[in-house]
């Protein structure tokens, strides 16, 4: 099994004489107590907590909450530049801890919900549609990779508005580190996801939330769900021998880690996170990625057929692999993953493929919509000459599920009482997936926040109305 321990190991060796007579730090702010010992910092011991570490390690965080003291030791990225960089998250940002003396924790309150209502009220059509369906999210919300699907189309909203109620929801009132873990590998990366672009819309410097990351990933890493076992490389829902009796495709194979690599090498500088993702696409002398295995060039991906999930290996015909292929284009500049993302995202918008309708371009067959979208807009992203009718297709889809197909749908798609959303977004059903015929829960709601709001922030900027850019888009 090629578990965290060696990569920590490993990684631990080539940076073992970097903090050879380093300092130690011993820093106290008030009720935060930060000490970092660089004598003795090894990676392996914070990457690769089980068993009775990890138990021990969870007493340590129970400890803190109760004691108001934040202990942060043993951080296995350069010791000093991660140590100024929590300290400025520190004292810049809130920690998000319920204790913190910099910034207390302020529980939801009426006063709260009227100061977003009378603070940001947006005049913009499509920002005005995104806050509505915000609304909701926030009265179903749930802390897992809902919540997280959710979280992402917020914090597009919050790079336009800069809207502090929008924060505070997801840092302060729902901790993003406390969300569940999950069961799936993809249910892992929607949170890591989270948690990054949080880090780098907010201005990079909560570094929580890449450490929060960064857990997360080394623990499914240690698992084995990086993995060829099923003879290429890949992330898995379930590590090798683990004995569920399940094979379940089509969420590892978004391959949604290969991002959140992506964004660990952006946080950390660590190239060992860039060769795992670069692993998954290109393979090595023994065993393809996913290239050689499920492409078969001109945009075309290929996997074995089934249910959504339960057998189907590539949601949405690899649109999934637009946005894995534009993180990988965007951290080694190689035009290779630039052209298939140009190729990948060109098919699945021609109707002549099957997925979308010809005329309001709304995706036909599955769930995952806010998935979709998002996809397709990282794509644009990095080739908007290339790809300069995404936009407008997007908005026809938004405006055809906001309308109700313009008054024609079969089905609820949106229930204009408080803003519900269907999950499913084919104006006659019958699509494949999880819950598609719910209106408004959680999985629906943050599915559509997550499309309204990440196209509410590319229509915004791109229009120069107000707002700024990402800091990794700058």
């Amino acid at each position: 099994m090629l578990g965290f321990q060696s990569y920590a190991r490993d990684m631990e060796k080539d940076r073992g004489s970097a903090s050879k007579g380093l300092p130690e730090i011993s820093l106290d702010l008030g009720d935060i107590s930060i000490e970092i010992s660089a004598k003795n910092t090894k990676s392996s011991e914070f990457m690769t907590k089980t068993g009775k570490a990890k138990k021990d390690h969870k007493k340590e965080i129970e400890h803190a909450a109760s004691t108001g003291k934040i202990r942060l030791q043993k951080l296995f990225y350069p010791v000093i530049g991660i140590a100024l960089a929590i300290i400025l998250g520190l004292l810049v940002i809130n920690t998000n801890e319920e204790t913190s003396s910099i910034l207390p924790r302020p529980k939801q309150t009426e006063s709260a919900q009227t100061e977003r209502a009378d603070n940001h009220r947006p005049t913009e059509k499509w920002m005005k549609r995104a806050y509505a369906i915000s609304e909701l999210f926030h009265k179903v919300y749930t802390p897992c990779w809902e919540g997280a699907y959710g979280a992402m189309g917020d914090v597009y909203l919050f790079a336009v508005t800069n809207d502090s109620s929008l924060s505070r929801f997801h840092t302060v009132e729902h901790d993003m580190k406390k969300m569940c873990t999950g069961t799936w590998v993809d249910d892992r990366a929607w949170v890591c996801l989270a948690e990054l672009y949080w880090w780098d819309i907010t201005g990079r410097n909560n570094m929580l939330l890449v450490a929060d990351a960064t857990r997360r990933y080394a623990e499914a890493k240690e698992q084995g769900r990086l993995s060829n076992h099923e003879g290429y490389w890949s992330w898995y829902n379930w590590p090798p021998n683990a004995g569920v009796n399940e094979r379940i495709f089509t969420n590892s194979n978004m391959n949604q880690m290969v991002s959140v690599a992506c964004r660990l090498y952006e946080a950390t500088g660590d190239n060992r996170f860039l060769n795992d993702a670069l692993l998954v696409w290109n393979g090595d002398s023994d065993f393809p990625g996913i290239e050689k295995t499920l492409y078969r060039g001109e945009g075309v991906w290929e996997g074995n057929p089934g249910r959504a999930a339960f057998g189907k290996e590539l949601p949405w015909g690899g649109t999934s692999y637009c946005s894995i292929g534009a993180s990988l284009f965007r951290v080694t500049g190689d035009n290779k993953f630039k052209k298939i993302v140009i190729a990948t995202a060109k098919r699945i918008m021609d109707p002549a493929a099957g997925w979308v309708d010809p005329e309001h371009f709304y995706q036909l067959r599955m769930d995952g919509n806010g998935n979709f979208v998002h996809f397709l807009l990282d794509a644009y992203e990095i080739a908007p000459d290339e790809l300069r009718d995404i936009p407008e297709k997007i908005q026809k889809m938004l405006e055809h599920v906001w309308t109700n197909h313009h008054g024609r749908a079969a089905v609820t798609l949106h229930r204009e009482s408080d803003h519900g959303i269907r999950n499913g977004w084919n104006p006659f059903g019958g699509e494949d997936g999880y819950g598609v015929d719910e209106v408004g829960t959680v999985h629906a709601q943050a599915e559509a926040l997550r499309a309204f709001g990440v196209f509410a922030y590319f229509k915004n900027v791109k229009e120069n109305k107000f707002g700024r850019l990402l800091p990794s888009r700058q």
